[in-house]
């Protein structure tokens, strides 16, 4: 790490804000003194922070991204990546007495500026990131998910239910998209589970509605229990974590064989009448490591993302999760900016903080400038303890709207949130105003 700065503070009133890598990564602001976290298990730094790079003990870790305010109404000094295509520069800051070092793998790929606020400092960032990577705002469908009530479970019956619920309780839903369970084992993409007998057939049913067909895909990491694991080990790249039962691994996406299967399984699927993606455990495809070819990993990534642009075609919505943030700028529409929220292991038994707040905050000056940020779900019935403090977050921070009860199990006031809900989300501008964190 080569020291950049060296900046004189206030130790009781200066703060960091420290940008993660990818979706789930923890983004907010610190005071000087604090250390951020840090993972407590070897998958947890695979899958939450960023694959292959060492953590400092203490002080703040960024991704491409960190801001510095010294003392309170003085400008606020800005370290951001200059080119998030090639690769993004790590950033560290470490309080020593009353100096805050900052340093970096990567000095001549950062960019150094003052701005008068942490707010206008992020807000500076993302218009700038935004016009120098071309980037094209659409207004965001509203959108019904069937993970946060059936999970791994779902069926064809269960996405037809909600369908016609959607009618006769006057919800406007635009897009219903099928998550995960659909497919036969993540990896295998052209292969459905038994609980799907069409997926063609399924996406005629709710086009037929007026509605858009959406679905679920992790398209750049495979699981072990997978039939494109057993029968192309050689397609596999890196440590992609734990899950689904097993381990994960990436894909090498500089393969020219791997890009077929892509190409194949994402037009397969536009040609089926799905126009909507969801693409999660993004991360997977920037593991560190070589490749068939020789480029850096966020290059291998980008040239994922592009291959499945163009084959979802123009009127294709992408959204990203789980997803290296600064190098998916100019190639996904929405971005979920945050972890989820809720979580089969917890809601019902008693969830008592939102995880995901802190990163939806954090990240709000991304929405409209970089794409349209997505909360994550709102989760209404009233199982859910914490209903109406997150409805609450969704609406004030959520550009992409949607939510994901099964409609039976919604009370009237469940009903009426996600209705206004649905019926109020914004444009693919920025927010009129950011939290209240960044605005000192």
């Amino acid at each position: 790490m080569t020291v950049i700065d060296d900046v004189d503070v206030d130790p009781a009133t200066a703060r960091v804000y420290e940008h993660g890598w990818q979706s789930w990564s923890p983004t907010r602001v610190h005071g000087v003194r604090e250390t951020s976290a840090r993972p407590e298990h070897d998958w947890q730094h695979t899958m939450r922070f960023r694959p292959g790079t060492p953590l400092a003990a203490d002080g703040f870790q960024a991704e491409g991204l960190l801001l510095v305010e010294a003392r309170t109404g003085e400008p606020v000094r800005v370290y951001a990546a200059t080119d998030s295509t090639l690769d993004v520069p790590t950033l560290r800051a470490r309080l020593s007495g009353d100096r805050l070092v900052v340093a970096t793998d990567a000095p001549d790929q950062v960019q150094v500026s003052t701005a008068q606020t942490l707010g206008r400092g992020l807000a500076g960032v993302g218009d700038s990131i935004g016009r120098q990577m071309g980037v094209v705002l659409r207004r965001p469908p509203t959108v019904w998910c069937s993970w946060y009530h059936y999970f791994l479970d779902v069926t064809e019956p269960d996405i037809v239910e909600n369908l016609d619920a959607f009618a006769r309780h006057d919800l406007s839903v635009d897009v219903v998209q099928v998550d995960d369970g659909w497919q036969a084992c993540v990896g295998d993409w052209l292969d459905l589970s038994s609980r799907f007998s069409s997926i063609g057939a399924l996406a005629d049913r709710i086009r037929d509605s007026g509605r858009r067909a959406g679905i679920w895909l992790a398209p750049f990491i495979v699981s072990e229990h997978s039939r494109l694991a057993a029968e192309h080990p050689d397609w596999l790249h890196g440590d992609a974590g734990t899950n689904w039962g097993g381990a994960l691994h990436g894909l090498d996406l500089t393969r020219d064989d791997v890009r077929d299967y892509l190409r194949e399984s994402f037009a397969r699927l536009r040609e089926s009448g799905y126009d909507y993606f969801k693409l999660d455990f993004l991360y997977g495809g920037a593991l560190p490591g070589p490749r068939v070819r020789d480029v850096t990993s966020v290059q291998a990534y980008r040239s994922g993302l592009e291959l499945i642009r163009e084959a979802v075609g123009p009127d294709g919505y992408l959204l990203g999760c789980g997803a290296p943030i600064l190098p998916s700028v100019g190639l996904v529409d929405g971005m979920r900016v945050s972890p989820d929220t809720y979580h089969p292991d917890g809601p019902e038994g008693g969830m008592t903080t939102l995880r995901g707040r802190p990163g939806v905050e954090a990240r709000a000056w991304q929405q409209g400038r970089l794409w349209v940020n997505d909360a994550d779900c709102a989760v209404a019935r009233p199982a859910f303890p914490l209903r109406e403090e997150w409805l609450d977050v969704v609406d004030r921070w959520s550009g992409l709207r949607s939510f994901s009860d099964r409609v039976a199990d919604l009370d009237a006031w469940g009903l009426d949130a996600v209705r206004r809900l649905l019926e109020t989300g914004p444009d693919a501008v920025p927010f009129a105003d950011l939290p209240d964190a960044y605005r000192r």
